[in-house]
């Protein structure tokens, strides 16, 4: 997991800060079912599943990125602590889930989050170089959905399980890496 920082340091922080989002989300699960996660173990299955992608990305082309539907952050969340360089717009509906990502972002004094407590349709759209989602919806109603944000650079990025080759059409531009049964689907140049 290392390869995925830019150096040593980052990777430490980003240990620490996930550790302390573990124990976060561990203990307000708890009481307000944000994931299904239910111990350290399955919660850092979640954090290496959201970082994992992230390795076939040429980060320095990202500036801006948009997760849509981030539940209790993965992969939105995650993303934004290990890569303060990016703004991360977070989209979730669920108003106990955004009050917990309102929560991790003030504990880590996050500066390139923005949390946004809505459906993604009623977002107000601007261009972005990254577009994620993980297990929302099928890929082409996740396309539609995010259409208004998509340029002709816009990388998608969409965390899909084993259906993943019945979601998508020929003349799509797509990248698909396996890992176990989880499948990152990347999508360019649909504009």
């Amino acid at each position: 997991m290392k390869k995925l920082f830019k150096s040593p340091f980052c990777y430490n922080q980003c240990m620490r800060n996930f550790n302390t989002f573990t124990k976060l989300l561990l203990e307000y699960n708890k009481i307000h079912r944000l994931s299904g996660a239910k111990n350290a173990k399955e919660v850092e299955e979640n954090i290496q599943d959201s970082l994992y992608p992230m390795q076939y990305l040429d980060l320095d082309k990202i500036k801006n990125a948009v997760d849509i539907g981030t539940g209790a952050g993965f992969p939105g969340m995650i993303l934004a602590i290990a890569y303060p360089e990016i703004e991360f717009t977070l989209v979730e509906p669920l108003m106990k889930r955004t009050a917990f990502l309102h929560l991790v972002k003030s504990s880590y004094g996050l500066q390139n989050v923005t949390i946004q407590s809505d459906r993604i349709e009623n977002i107000k759209p601007f261009k972005a170089d990254l577009i994620t989602s993980r297990a929302v919806a099928k890929t082409e109603f996740l396309i539609n959905l995010a259409n208004d944000f998509i340029y002709e650079d816009s990388i998608l990025l969409f965390y899909k399980g084993e259906n993943v080759y019945q979601e998508i059409k020929e003349n799509m531009n797509t990248k698909i890496i396996q890992r176990g049964k989880r499948n990152y689907l990347f999508i360019e140049g649909i504009k």
